[in-house]
């Protein structure tokens, strides 16, 4: 197909492929003699991808091209794929954001602990987890620690379902691509889950009113 036919079945203009190919994030057309171009399904294909770390996942153009190399790597071991997906999708979770406090890291590693993860002390989460650690007790919320084993429980029963769905899959390759995509959109899929269940749990439970009558 040519970059027209591409452009329509992608939903991506024509300028933006053209920016891609220049950036390196998806590879140039077969050269079919004058000016002709064509591209081809694996294009389409990975066209969808690129867009869905930048559009959904929100990831720097940089990010994407960090986490596509990884994938095109062969040979490359699917737990290296996934820490590189993992690294760049944390690095810019967290821009221009101070390091978190010892303290918080200590609480951090305590969970890590706590939940058995013994292997994970140096997990980019680490540092993620400390910082919203701080950021609520910046806020007036020191986070108790049956608050943090709550959400470690939920976020291992996430990590099961991920990890069940690349099973699944035969071929390495789209194992790989799986975990990658499961990385970058599973966090914004938690968002949009998380935000209906507090909805749910909330008309399930009473909560006292924000507000107080006050009797004249």
């Amino acid at each position: 197909m040519v970059i027209s036919e591409l452009a329509e079945r992608s939903g991506t203009p024509a300028a933006t492929i053209k920016y891609y190919v220049r950036e390196g994030l998806l590879p140039a057309g077969e050269r079919v003699g004058g000016n002709r171009t064509e591209y081809g399904e694996a294009h389409e294909h990975r066209l969808r991808l690129i867009r869905a770390m930048l559009e959904v996942g929100k990831l720097s153009t940089a990010a994407v091209g960090d986490v596509l190399e990884a994938l095109d790597r062969p040979d490359a071991p699917i737990a290296e794929t996934f820490e590189v997906a993992q690294r760049a999708l944390s690095r810019d979770a967290v821009p221009g954001v101070s390091e978190p406090s010892p303290h918080a890291l200590a609480r951090v590693d305590a969970l890590i602990d706590r939940a058995g993860w013994g292997d994970c002390h140096d997990n980019v989460g680490r540092g993620i987890a400390a910082r919203a650690i701080d950021a609520f007790a910046n806020a007036g919320y020191e986070l108790p620690d049956d608050y943090l084993d709550g959400y470690a429980g939920a976020a291992e029963r996430v990590a099961g379902a991920d990890l069940s769905a690349v099973g699944n899959l035969a071929d390495p390759t789209d194992m790989a691509e799986l975990m990658v995509i499961g990385t970058v959109l599973g966090d914004t899929l938690s968002l949009g889950l998380r935000r209906i269940a507090q909805a749910h749990v909330t008309s399930q439970r009473r909560l006292p009113s924000t507000t107080q009558e006050v009797s004249s």
